[in-house]
């Protein structure tokens, strides 16, 4: 069948959760023989990813201004336009701000798959009006979509306790298993020392929490034992972002910018820590990647990351530096003069990438 993905910035190689998600997704399910058309918004396309496929899908680049407060409904408005012309048997709409765009889609005659990544109206970012916005788009897309993806049992809640939707689909997010890597040439390159080091990761946005992390950090009284890594840029650079950076370079926190592929996996490997002080997420990918790495993690105790195969002794409170550095402290304190750092194992069978991608495309040929 043919299916018309929009809501994502696009991939390959794209910072953010919901396009790492579709660029595990989608080539598995192009492999089974389904036709899978990725439309992507123009800023995020450039020299290294201006592709016309990728892994089996198709990739089609439509405008989006590049402001934050217009790229997402002007893009989605756009590639429902564009999703019209290829003629799909189902259009797949990610996230709750392109939801807004749900209706559209229906009346042009197409049949909607709606993600719901997580109720993004919370996010720091967002002033008042954008909110109402995105509220709005959860409503359009509970309200108007044939059928619903959840991915988290958070999500399936709210959207059954605030508009009815009770036939909701839980699909997790995935993670692969790694090839650990055992070179270091991008951490020597970066400063970096192996196994001495705390790492995080995501968009320098303010709902991911960094700030409270780096100021953990700084009063920490294991400071000269480790590192302070996060690895990650901001989509649209801020007065947040500009400063996060300007105070990490000041007190010695290594930021990596974005990084994929081999430099992110030699990252990955050889952290001690893996730390996630998030007020906002779907079902985070990065903290389900450490855990591929068998990191242990400390994360902020929101209903998002409060995963069954974790500890309580996993979580701290949100917003609290003073809570987040006596949790690395606890973890860390006895282990700062062995060799290398311990592993943790977790049982991940239910993030498995090639059973989503097989329950996804059984619940497209579900509304044909």
């Amino acid at each position: 069948m043919k299916i018309v993905v929009i809501g994502t910035r696009g991939i390959p190689e794209i910072q953010g959760g919901v396009e790492t998600h579709c660029q595990e997704l989608y080539p598995r399910i192009a492999a089974m023989g389904h036709d899978v058309t990725v439309i992507r918004r123009t800023p995020y396309v450039n020299d290294t990813n201006r592709l016309a496929t990728y892994r089996g899908v198709k990739l089609v680049d439509v405008y989006a201004p590049k402001k934050k407060s217009l790229e997402a409904v002007v893009h989605t408005f756009l590639a429902v336009i564009k999703a019209r012309a290829l003629n799909p048997d189902v259009v797949h709409v990610h996230a709750v701000g392109p939801a807004l765009l749900a209706p559209l889609a229906r009346l042009l005659g197409m049949k909607v798959v709606w993600t719901n990544h997580g109720p993004d109206y919370d996010r720091q970012k967002w002033g008042r009006l954008a909110k109402a916005v995105l509220k709005t788009g959860e409503r359009m897309g509970a309200r108007f979509s044939n059928r619903v993806i959840v991915i988290s049992t958070v999500i399936a809640g709210i959207l059954s306790e605030k508009y009815g939707r009770k036939d909701t689909e839980l699909i997790f997010n995935g993670v692969n298993s790694p090839v650990i890597l055992r070179s270091t040439d991008f951490l020597e390159q970066s400063g970096i020392r192996p196994g001495r080091y705390i790492l995080a990761m995501g968009r320098l946005v303010e709902e991911k929490g960094f700030h409270d992390l780096i100021e953990a950090y700084l009063h920490w009284p294991l400071r000269e034992a480790y590192q302070l890594v996060i690895a990650g840029d901001a989509d649209h650079e801020d007065d947040y972002s500009r400063r996060l950076k300007a105070t990490a370079k000041e007190h010695g926190v290594v930021m990596t910018g974005f990084i994929r592929g081999e430099k992110l996996g030699q990252v990955l490997a050889n952290a001690a820590l893996f730390a996630m002080p998030s007020y906002h997420e779907g079902l985070p990918i990065a903290l389900l990647e450490a855990m591929s790495y068998g990191l242990d993690v400390a994360v902020s105790d929101i209903p998002a990351n409060r995963l069954d195969i974790l500890a309580k002794e996993d979580f701290f409170p949100v917003g609290s530096p003073d809570a987040i550095s006596e949790t690395l402290t606890r973890k860390l304190k006895d282990k700062a003069d062995e060799a290398e750092p311990c592993r943790r194992a977790y049982d991940l069978s239910a993030y498995d990438w090639d059973n989503i991608a097989r329950r996804t495309a059984d619940l497209y040929l579900s509304i044909r």
